[in-house]
């Protein structure tokens, strides 16, 4: 059986998850039966809270719930997008010691700082805790998306985040590539790869972002053309905008300001939220109430949605300009284009469909699922990455939104070069091989070129370790391999020194025949990777190579000749995120936190389970209809006592106990409980089996009477098996008889013997009946069929040495 994996939509607000098993596609719902989780994290008491959990509780615990985190994954604290995202947020945010984003909270009574890879790692916790319940197995294969726009620093936060929480991620996916996946691998009527694509823009409006996209489809293939994005507008900038008027609006009719009062502000942003998803789908006026809003007092206000298409004109300029982007950085025609798909909650407001009508010249389509694509997007790509599952084969061309320049140094300072390795919308994955001559270690360095939504532009330093010169102390050729990988992130996979050294003629003839064909496969290798390389030499390097090989030939001359050794050099990268230590310490940071929310979550239950206890028991021994008739009154007044003992026990020194404390509680009180219950039942449950056994014993007395009086029917019945049948009948009534003089001088009150417990008379009904049932049922055997006998053969009229099987078809031909 295919073991499931699952593809996540990590979004700013909400989380989907998609899974695909045996059975298909399915996204998954969570411990509260919604598809969406809230992308929260709270601090509660000794544990944590993920999810619907953590948002329920926001109002109320505004200081430990932390939300909006995404926007600050590998981002240092001085970044301005850091800064403007402190506007969203209520929690303590601060600078933690690597220069990046830090949270601190109160946990279990003490004051805690995570790293915001750290808090994302807690929610992926929770996801993959909703995944392993849901499909009933253990995850950990995933594909996660990504914003398109997303930086390398980004994607390195999010793949440690990742791995903290304990899941293996087969690839980090763009959101626009998900949903054009999400799109085109269930669409059949595509073109050929011979004919023309068939063009088709993705707008991804959600939250907090706006990405468009361009993608060619043919039968079998996607390739993205180009994006365009805005990275800091999304549907909360225009919640905001509401928020603000509203803000305004109550200062002059109740005189508050709710900017000072964060509880405050953030419900308005969230009744604000309310507000813009009702005039999507109504124009006319429409009112906003908020009870106890602020100093104990009410407000309302109301909006139309063309007074909020007035407010948010800026906004919808922005929204026009990224779409206008698309179609001039990709060269494209409205024309030309096929088709419009929107996804994302902010596609639903009116102004942005007309704009995409308006742009595009195309109606917005709805075929995929506006809140869902994007998951199930990224679990067909999981599908197709796992060898578990075979999946229709479908090609995934995506790019790299940002050029990437390439500087390398050596620590002289003489040699230094640099050049744009990857273009704009170049493809990823990518490989490309670069040529360099060096005698010493040296430096190569990858920055973005070009404007990016990120601070710092440097990617990474790499060092070229233990470079050495040549014999004759010229510089060496190394081969670098450099790419982007499947996540879109920027690595210096290998360098290789080729070095050339003299070997007599004669003495490589007489070297083994192994180490030759290593020699000579060497050389072939090192002919192969020339023709993939892509050089990058100087004039003076290209004399040096000539004068050397003129060098080469007299050598040869002399009897001698070159062999080429390569060898791999270590290097030292220095990029952004955590080292594979830290990542480890943090891993381990959160399985004692996932143990302690484990044990927290059992000691509350057990907590929960006594204080149910004491309830139910006071409630039913104050019942007339239930347990009073079955305590005595001082039994009942003990109980009632110890009940309320233990009531105020629980809620002043038994409030923070440990789990084996509570287990002990309700041990002591189940022994004064418990028997009421265990006399009622029985009491209730009595009548019905010797009722069973009577009918027993009644059904047998027939049987017997039946076979006195000559019943055919049992006319094959041996009589010994009946008189035993009898006689166990007689021995069980006088058994019975006993057992219900015992019973009806049994009071309500009175704990219950074992020999009058209804098991034993169930026990007793059953083995009457093993005796019974075998005898009673006992089938009549069939009657004998008389055979005819068979008459004599007819004397044989052919010689004894003819064939028997012949001797009928003599006989026939004689009769005719």
């Amino acid at each position: 059986m295919a073991v499931p994996v699952i593809g996540i939509d990590f979004g700013n607000e909400n989380c989907f998850i998609a899974a695909a098993r045996s059975g298909g596609l399915e996204v998954l719902a969570n411990d509260y039966s919604l598809r969406d989780t809230p992308s929260c994290v709270a601090f509660h008491g000794k544990s944590r809270l993920m999810g619907t959990g953590a948002k329920s509780q926001m109002i109320t615990n505004l200081r430990n719930t932390f939300y909006s985190f995404k926007r600050l994954l590998g981002r240092p604290f001085e970044d301005p997008v850091v800064q403007e995202e402190l506007k969203f947020i209520t929690y303590n945010v601060q600078r933690s010691q690597t220069g990046g984003v830090a949270i601190s909270g109160d946990l279990a009574g003490e004051q805690e700082i995570f790293t915001i890879e750290q808090v994302a790692a807690m929610l992926f916790t929770k996801l993959k805790e909703i995944a392993c319940s849901a499909l009933a197995t253990k995850i950990a294969d995933c594909v996660i998306t990504v914003p398109t726009f997303a930086t390398d620093a980004e994607r390195r936060a999010l793949l440690s985040a990742a791995k903290i929480a304990g899941l293996n991620v087969l690839r980090l996916l763009n959101e626009s590539a998900a949903v054009a996946l999400c799109y085109g691998l269930y669409k059949q009527e595509l073109p050929a790869p011979e004919q023309p694509p068939r063009r088709v823009v993705f707008v991804d409006f959600g939250q907090s972002a706006l990405q468009a996209s361009l993608c060619h489809f043919n039968k079998g293939s996607l390739k993205m053309i180009g994006y365009a994005f805005d990275s800091q507008l999304g549907g909360r900038n225009f919640d905001s905008i509401i928020a603000e008027h509203l803000v305004g609006e109550f200062k002059t009719k109740y005189r508050i300001d709710a900017k000072s009062n964060k509880r405050a502000m953030l419900r308005l942003l969230t009744e604000s939220e309310k507000l813009k998803k009702n005039m999507s789908a109504n124009s006319t006026q429409l009112p906003l109430n908020i009870e106890c809003f602020m100093d104990e007092k009410d407000v309302s206000g109301s909006m139309k949605r063309a007074d909020f298409e007035e407010m948010c004109a800026p906004l919808f300029q922005r929204v026009e300009a990224v779409f206008r982007q698309l179609l001039e950085s990709t060269g494209t025609n409205p024309k030309d284009i096929d088709e419009v798909e929107i996804v994302g909650g902010s596609t639903r407001i009116p102004a942005v469909k007309t704009l995409i009508q308006n742009v595009f010249e195309k109606q917005p389509c709805t075929t995929l699922n506006q809140d869902e694509a994007v998951c199930r997007g990224a679990a067909l790509q999981a599908a197709m990455l796992s060898p578990s599952f075979k999946v229709r084969e479908f090609n995934i061309t995506d790019l790299q939104p940002y050029p990437i320049m390439l500087q390398w140094q050596d620590p002289s300072g003489l040699d230094n070069g640099e050049m744009e390795l990857f273009t704009r919308f170049n493809p990823v994955p990518f490989t490309k091989m670069l040529t360099l001559k060096r005698k010493e270690p040296f430096i190569i360095r990858a920055s973005y070129n070009g404007p990016v939504p990120y601070p710092i532009r440097e990617i990474g330093d790499f060092l070229i370790k233990e470079v050495r010169p040549s014999p004759t102390h010229e510089a060496q050729k190394i081969k670098i391999k450099i790419k982007v990988n499947t996540h879109g992130i920027f690595t210096v996979s290998t360098a290789i020194l080729h070095e050339q050294t003299e070997a007599e003629a004669m003495e490589t003839e007489q070297t083994n025949g192994p180490e030759s064909e290593k020699n000579s496969t060497e050389q072939q290798q090192s002919q192969e990777e020339q023709k993939m390389e892509m050089e990058a030499k100087t004039e003076e390097g290209k004399k040096t190579e000539d004068g050397k090989k003129t060098e080469e030939g007299k050598k040869m001359d002399e009897g001698k000749k070159m062999v080429v050794k390569t060898t791999e050099l270590p290097i030292e990268s220095r990029t952004h995120g955590y080292s594979d230590a830290v990542v480890d310490q943090y891993a381990e940071t959160e399985a004692q936190l996932i143990a302690s929310d484990r044990q927290e979550r059992e000691r509350q239950d057990s907590k929960n389970s006594l204080e149910e206890y004491i309830y139910d028991a006071r409630n039913r021994a104050s019942d007339e209809t239930d347990l009073e008739p079955y305590l005595k009154p001082n039994d009942r007044q003990r109980l009632l006592s110890k009940l309320e003992e233990m009531e105020n026990w629980l809620y002043e020194d038994g409030e923070d106990c440990q789990k084996s404390v509570y287990v002990q509680k309700i041990e002591d009180l189940r022994k004064l409980g418990d028997p009421p219950k265990d006399r009622k039942r029985e009491y209730e449950l009595r009548p019905k089996v010797i009722e069973e056994l009577c009918a027993g014993l009644q059904k047998a007395r027939k049987f017997v009477d039946s076979f006195a009086s000559g019943d055919d029917k049992y006319s094959h019945i041996d009589a010994a098996e009946v008189q035993k049948l009898e006689k166990a009948l007689q021995e069980k009534q006088i058994w019975l008889d006993q057992k219900m003089g015992a019973v009806t001088r049994l009071a309500k009150t009175d704990d219950i013997p074992a020999e009058l417990r209804s098991s034993v008379f169930t026990a007793e009904t059953q083995n009457f009946y093993s005796l019974l049932n075998p005898i009673m049922n006992k089938p009549k055997p069939k009657p004998k069929v008389e055979t005819p006998p068979q008459e004599p053969p007819a004397p044989s009229t052919t010689e004894p040495q003819q064939n028997t099987e012949e001797t009928p078809q003599a006989g026939k031909m004689e009769v005719d």
